[in-house]
């Protein structure tokens, strides 16, 4: 039993002291080097409990960076370097981001497509879309369906581009990358490229990468019971080496399926072989992860990434984050097809944030094409669907120090739909626009 009840943030908010933190924290830098040893960090924690306490007065609360220093020291002391050595990198790195976000006028983001945004940019101010004022009185003097056409062309225009350029390099090519953050639209892009790749004799043989997770004891979890399949490390990457390197040989590989109700992997399950005219497809928030296609020469890779970058400002000044953009579109996507409940899909987004930040978001660096999926319309679609949501998880969540990351995405998407002007109605959406990945009611077949 420890001595220490709460432990107080960095803005100073004092939350319960959970020791399962501390072993999350270091589970996941285990994992992050090749460890999955549960038992081990749950060990390692009650040491640097030990050494917390016999570090500070009795009666002390300690802070976070000194709950952190602990276990940094403990690692190291323990014998556990590479642990330690992926703890420390961490925690820097998430030091950096918070410097950057307090200095980030003076140092613009490196990830951000500079050139795609001024793209996207041009095209939102050129066609009265770029601020929610212009949009509300385009929609007022009756412009909704030359706005849904006018965006639907901007992104099938980069669908055909991208679809260009993966033909000319016909032969050389042999696996296809689409990338990006969760809710970007990757799987209606991938039907659409398969499309027009199709009409000349290219196929798209789709290697479906949830089939490598590691079974669900492997993985980590918080507090909250709530498992973290965001990471990179949930897969089997050393397997996805393997296996691409055969197929891209032109060999037959058994390829593994993963059993989502029993959380385990079953091995070498299903026969895959590509033919001469087949390009390997991996639709896949990890996809330009370096790691994920590490054995395979960048000649023979075609990598694309996705994300709405959408270009507009609201009634502040402030322009639109794509996240919450996401964050929306896999609410109603989340709800609609998986029965899972909005609430949880917020409160586990700082899971998928965090990732995407590490291991997604950076790699748009990578990238041979870059795709904007966003659609100007689609907020005032869900500010119908959400709105009530947002209104109720701003007022549960305001004073919950625990629950300080649901409360600030909720309070700012709140306002941005509190500008918008709501459309009740989305019959007007193309039935195989990207937004009906979300909303539903697509007449492509999602598999």
């Amino acid at each position: 039993m420890t001595q220490f009840n709460y432990v107080i943030k960095r803005n100073g908010a004092k939350v319960p002291f959970t020791a399962q933190r501390i072993s999350n924290a270091i589970y996941r830098a285990a994992v992050a080097v090749g460890g999955r040893d549960r038992q081990m960090a749950e060990d390692l924690t009650a040491n640097v409990i030990e050494n917390l306490e016999a570090a500070l007065p009795e009666g002390q609360t300690p802070t976070v960076e000194e709950i952190q220093d602990a276990v940094e020291k403990t690692l190291i002391e323990k014998g556990h370097a590479k642990v330690a050595k992926a703890y420390i990198l961490y925690r820097d790195e998430r030091t950096r981001m918070r410097h950057q976000r307090e200095f980030q006028t003076i140092h613009p983001s490196e990830n951000i497509p500079w050139a795609k945004i001024w793209q996207v940019l041009d095209w939102a101010a050129s066609h009265d879309l770029h601020t929610i004022e212009k949009y509300n009185q385009r929609l007022a003097n009756g412009q909704l369906q030359q706005i849904t056409s006018e965006s639907e062309i901007f992104y099938e225009e980069d669908i055909k581009l991208a679809a260009e350029r993966i033909s000319k390099r016909r032969g050389e090519v042999k696996i296809v990358l689409i990338s990006g953050p969760s809710s970007s639209g990757k799987t209606t892009t991938t039907i659409k490229i398969g499309n027009i790749l199709s009409q000349q004799g290219i196929s798209l043989v789709a290697l479906n990468v949830d089939n490598y997770f590691h079974n669900l004891d492997k993985h980590p979890k918080d507090e909250f019971g709530d498992y973290d399949f965001e990471t990179p490390q949930a897969l089997d990457l050393d397997l996805i080496n393997e296996n691409l390197e055969g197929l891209v040989k032109g060999e037959e590989v058994l390829t593994p399926i993963y059993d989502f109700k029993s959380g385990r992997r079953l091995e070498k399950h299903i026969p895959m072989k590509i033919g001469p005219n087949d390009i390997i497809l991996i639709d896949c928030l990890h996809g330009l992860y370096p790691p994920m296609t590490a054995n395979i020469a960048d000649e023979r890779k075609f990598k694309l990434y996705l994300e709405p970058l959408l270009q507009m400002k609201d009634m502040h000044g402030n322009y639109i984050r794509w996240t919450d953009i996401r964050l929306m579109r896999r609410m109603l996507r989340d709800q609609a097809f998986r029965s899972y409940d909005p609430e949880k899909t917020l409160t586990h987004w700082h899971y998928v944030r965090n990732s995407e930040m590490r291991n997604i978001i950076p790699n748009h660096i990578h990238a041979d094409f870059i795709i904007n999926s966003a659609m100007p319309y689609e907020l005032s679609i869900y500010k119908t669907k959400l709105q009530g949501y947002f209104d109720k998880w701003v007022e549960i969540y305001r004073d919950d120090p625990l629950r300080e990351d649901a409360y600030k995405r909720a309070a700012r998407i709140q306002q941005v739909l509190n500008e918008i002007s709501p459309l009740a109605d989305d019959s007007f959406v193309p039935s195989d626009s990207v937004i009906r990945e979300f909303i539903g009611g697509s007449s492509l077949q999602y598999h």
